[in-house]
C-alpha cells in the first residue's frame, strides 16, 4: 500500500467504484487507492436482501468489475481496512491498523451501518441485519434450524427479506412500529397494497407494533417481546430499522454534517479537497425544493460518483438526477422514480387488483412521484413528465387508457 495517493477513496461500495470507474474513463493519469471495509472487492448490495439471501444468485455474479480489472486500471484496492480519523489540514488520512495514507482529494464514500435495536437481546445469536455479503452469509447458515422468523421493520429492506424467506418456507412475523408499512417512502395506497399482499401470501403483519425485547434461551433468540406484552416465538430475528451513516471521522475533521455529510451539487464537504456521495451524504436536492435530503440508492450512488469524479478531473456539473428506485417482491417489480416527500394530492392509474397499477404523486399541480408496480411503460414515461415540471390535470394522469408521454 502506497503512503500517497492522488485520489483516496474511503467506501468500496457502489458509490467508490463508480468514482474509481469514472475517473479512469475520464482519463485521470494520477493515483488511485480505495479503501474498503469488508474483504471483498466491491459488488452489488442491492441483491443482498433478494436473490442471494434466496441462494438464487451466485456471489461472483454480483462482483461490479472482474477482481484482475482494479489492477488492470491501476486502481489500488485496500480491503479489510476502515479509516478512522481525517486530518484535512495534513491532507493525511489514518487506518485502523495505523497506517496513513496523504492525498490531493479524498472522497468519502462509507454509506452506513444498520441501526441496531437498543433493547434487551439486540445482540443475541440469531439476531441478524442485511448490510453486507457476511451478514448474509452468517444468516443464511442458520437458516436450516429456524421455522419462524420475526422481521423487525416494515420498510423495503424488511419486506423484501419477508418475501425471501415465506418462499423458503418460513413462517414469517413482520413488525412494524407506525401505523403502515413503507410509511416513510410511499403513500397509504401503495404501504396497503404491499400490506395486503404479504398477508395474501401468509405473513403476519403487526402494525402499530413496538418491540420490547427479544427473548432468549441459552445465548439465542427465542422470541420477540412487543410492548404491550405478547411474545412472538420465534428461531431468528431480521432487524431492518434503517441505517445510521458512517461519518464519523469526517464530523471530527469539521465536515459540516446533519444526518450524514453535507455535501454541495458537486458534492464537495465543507473540507478542502473532500468529496462525499452516496448513502453518507446530504445535498439539497432541486427535486425536493431545495431540502435536505440523503438518499440510499445505487443511482444516486452512481451519479453522485460521476459529478464528483467530473470536478475531480475539472469538468464540473450539478447533481440534479431524478432518483429511481426498486424493489422485487414475490411476483411484484416495483419502480420508483421522483420524490414523493411532501406531496400534497395522489392519482392511482391501473387496477391495484390486477396488480399493475402506478400511485402517482403531486406538488402543487406537478408531478414529483409514481411508484409503478409491473407498469415498466408508466415509469420509463412519468420520468419525462417529473423533468418537465408541468402542470397537468390529475383526472388526466388517471385515465390508465392514455399513455403518460401523450401528455407532454
Amino acid at each position: 500500500m502506497n503512503d500517497r495517493t492522488d485520489v483516496l477513496i474511503v467506501g468500496a461500495g457502489q458509490g467508490g467504484a463508480q468514482t474509481a470507474a469514472v475517473l479512469r474513463q475520464q482519463h485521470f493519469a494520477g493515483t488511485i487507492t480505495l479503501v474498503g471495509a469488508e474483504r471483498d472487492p466491491p459488488y452489488e448490495r442491492p441483491a443482498l436482501s433478494k436473490e442471494y439471501l434466496a441462494g438464487e444468485k451466485a456471489f461472483d455474479k454480483m462482483l461490479l468489475h472482474p477482481p484482475r480489472s482494479w489492477a488492470d486500471r491501476d486502481i489500488e484496492l485496500v480491503l479489510g481496512e476502515r479509516v478512522i480519523e481525517v486530518d484535512a489540514r495534513a491532507h493525511r488520512a489514518r487506518l485502523a491498523s495505523g497506517a496513513t495514507i496523504g492525498y490531493g482529494t479524498l472522497v468519502w464514500a462509507t454509506g452506513g451501518e444498520p441501526r441496531r435495536l437498543t433493547c434487551s437481546g439486540h445482540d443475541l445469536r440469531g439476531v441478524h441485519t442485511v448490510r453486507t455479503r457476511e451478514d448474509v452469509d452468517r444468516l443464511r447458515a442458520e437458516l436450516a434450524a429456524a421455522t419462524r422468523v420475526v422481521v423487525i421493520g416494515g420498510g423495503y429492506i424488511g419486506l423484501e427479506a419477508a418475501a425471501v424467506l415465506v418462499k423458503l418456507g418460513k413462517r414469517v412475523t413482520v413488525v412494524e412500529a407506525l401505523d403502515r408499512v413503507l410509511a416513510r417512502v410511499a403513500g397509504e395506497e401503495l404501504s396497503r397494497f404491499y400490506e395486503a399482499e404479504h398477508r395474501a401470501h401468509g405473513v403476519d403483519v403487526r402494525l402499530s407494533a413496538k418491540v420490547a425485547c427479544i427473548e432468549e434461551a441459552g445465548g439465542a433468540a427465542t422470541g420477540v417481546r412487543l410492548e404491550d406484552g405478547e411474545v412472538l416465538p420465534a428461531e431468528m430475528v431480521v432487524v431492518g430499522i434503517g441505517i445510521t451513516p458512517l461519518v464519523e471521522p469526517l464530523v471530527a475533521a469539521g465536515a459540516r454534517a446533519g444526518d450524514g455529510v453535507v455535501v454541495d451539487l458537486q458534492g464537495k464537504t465543507s473540507l478542502p479537497d473532500v468529496f462525499a456521495i452516496g448513502d453518507c451524504a446530504a445535498h439539497e436536492n432541486v427535486h425536493a425544493r431545495g431540502e435536505l435530503v440523503r438518499l440510499e440508492s445505487i443511482q444516486n450512488a452512481n451519479d453522485q460518483a460521476t459529478i464528483a469524479a467530473k470536478a475531480i478531473v475539472g469538468k464540473p456539473d450539478r447533481y440534479e438526477a431524478v432518483p429511481w428506485f426498486w424493489s422485487n417482491q414475490w411476483d411484484l417489480r416495483l419502480q420508483t422514480v421522483g420524490l414523493s416527500r411532501g406531496h400534497d394530492a395522489t392519482v392511482v392509474r391501473g387496477d391495484l387488483g390486477a396488480r399493475r397499477f402506478s400511485v402517482v404523486y403531486f406538488r402543487e399541480g406537478k408531478i414529483v412521484a409514481l411508484d409503478c408496480v409491473n407498469a415498466m411503460k408508466d415509469y420509463v414515461q412519468g420520468k419525462a413528465l417529473i423533468a418537465s415540471g408541468r402542470a397537468l390535470d390529475p383526472s388526466a394522469v388517471a385515465r390508465a387508457d392514455v399513455e403518460l408521454k401523450t401528455l407532454l
